[in-house]
C-alpha cells in the first residue's frame, strides 16, 4: 500500500522507518518546504495513495483534513489541539465519502489505560470519600498544555458517571515523551493508574495500524474504539 505522510517532522521521519513493516511504501512526504500553503495537497499528489497519516500542527491540522477529504483520501490523524473541531471533520469526512482515524495518542498502551481510567471512574463515582487527580508531563516543546491525551481521560472519566471535581494539571520539561496519571485519595488510601511512554515508537506503530486498519473503509473513529480490531 502507498503512504502519504502530511508533516514531516520526528514523528513522520519514525513513521517513514517503520512503515514497511506494516505494508506500507511511503510515496509522499509533505513539510513545511512543500506545503507551507497547502500547495502539496493536490489530486496528482495523492494518485495511487491509500491512506494518509498527518502529524502537523494545531493551526493546520483541520485544512489538511477538510483536504485530504476532498481529493478522497483516508487519513490517520495524531495531530492533537483542534479537537473543538471535531464536528467540522466529521462533515467533512462525510462529504468526502472517507475514512479517518483520530486521536489524541495513538500508543496502543493508551488505549489501554483509558478503558482502565474508565471503569475505575464508574467504581469511584460510588464512593463520596475518594477525590480525583489527573497529571501529565511532556518534553519542553510541546505546544498545547494539558495534553489531548489528558483532556480525554478526564472526558472518558465523566462519561463514566464520576460527577465530582476532577484536579487536571501539567507538567513541560526536557525531552518526556509523556506520561499521564490519574489518582483517587481518601484518608485511608491512595489509587494511582499511570501510563508512561518510553519513546515516540509506540505513537508511529499504533498510528500505522491503524492506517492500515482504515484503509478502504468509510467513517469517522476514535482509535480507542478500533484498539481491538487492529492486526
Amino acid at each position: 500500500m502507498n503512504l502519504a505522510i502530511v508533516g514531516y517532522g520526528k514523528m513522520g521521519r519514525m513513521i517513514e522507518q517503520l512503515a514497511p513493516e506494516y505494508g506500507f511504501d511511503v510515496k509522499l512526504r509533505l513539510d513545511i518546504n512543500n506545503n507551507a500553503g497547502y500547495e502539496g495537497m493536490t489530486a496528482e499528489n495523492f494518485r495511487g495513495i491509500d491512506a494518509a497519516v498527518e502529524f502537523s500542527t494545531p493551526s493546520t491540522a483541520m485544512e489538511n483534513i477538510e483536504r485530504l477529504a476532498q481529493l478522497g483520501v483516508n487519513s490517520v490523524i495524531g495531530t492533537t489541539g483542534w479537537f473543538g473541531d471535531i464536528e467540522r471533520a466529521k462533515k467533512a469526512v462525510a462529504r468526502g465519502g472517507t475514512g479517518l482515524v483520530w486521536s489524541p495518542n495513538f500508543s496502543v498502551g493508551v488505549g489501554i489505560f483509558l478503558q482502565l481510567v474508565a471503569e475505575a471512574a464508574k467504581q469511584m463515582a460510588r464512593q463520596p470519600e475518594y477525590g480525583a487527580w489527573t497529571w501529565e508531563i511532556h518534553h519542553a516543546a510541546k505546544k498545547d498544555a494539558p495534553s489531548g491525551t489528558l483532556l480525554a481521560v478526564v472526558e472518558r472519566m465523566k462519561q463514566s458517571g464520576y460527577g465530582r471535581n476532577i484536579d487536571v494539571s501539567s507538567s513541560r520539561a526536557g525531552t518526556v515523551p509523556g506520561t499521564h496519571e490519574v489518582g483517587f485519595d481518601s484518608a485511608a488510601d491512595t489509587i494511582a493508574i499511570r501510563h508512561t511512554a518510553r519513546s515516540r515508537e509506540g505513537f508511529a506503530r499504533g498510528a500505522l495500524r491503524a492506517a492500515r486498519w482504515v484503509a478502504g473503509k468509510k467513517g469517522f473513529y476514535d482509535f480507542r474504539d478500533i484498539v481491538s480490531q487492529l492486526e
